[in-house]
């Protein structure tokens, strides 16, 4: 197998969103797409790496100024209209909103006008619904 490079960082950042993904109640296809995306976005790439070694966002990529905290809090505000409890009960899935939140980002970075407008009804993200 002469010839073959393993980076091993990234074969363990695969098996920690693997694990992130059980943890949020997403299946391999899921994370497997969303992997697709993130090791063609290095930045990206290094706030997985970040995340899965410290349990925070280090929040460095923006586009059109949000960040990976806001597309997380946007994730938390929707939870919470959804249940309607105003606050985060023990049912709310935090590693979900976070693989979502990178979810999220991937997608605004494709086309961050579009997403803005489809994701806040014509308010900004940072708004109260």
């Amino acid at each position: 197998m002469a010839g073959i490079l393993h980076d091993a960082r990234r074969i363990k950042a695969y098996e920690g969103m693997l694990a992130l993904g059980a943890l949020a109640g997403e299946d391999k296809e899921y994370c497997d797409r969303l992997w697709a995306e993130l090791i063609l976005d290095r930045e990206l790439f290094d706030e997985l790496v970040y995340y899965l070694e410290n349990h925070s966002l280090l929040d460095r990529v923006k586009c059109e100024g949000y960040g990976l905290t806001d597309l997380y809090i946007w994730q938390m505000n929707r939870y919470n209209i959804i249940g309607d409890t105003g606050k985060n009960t023990g049912a709310c899935n935090k590693e979900r909103m976070v693989l979502h939140a990178f979810c999220d980002m991937v997608e605004m970075k494709k086309n961050p006008a579009v997403y803005i407008k489809h994701r806040t009804n014509g308010r900004g993200m940072d708004e109260q619904m």
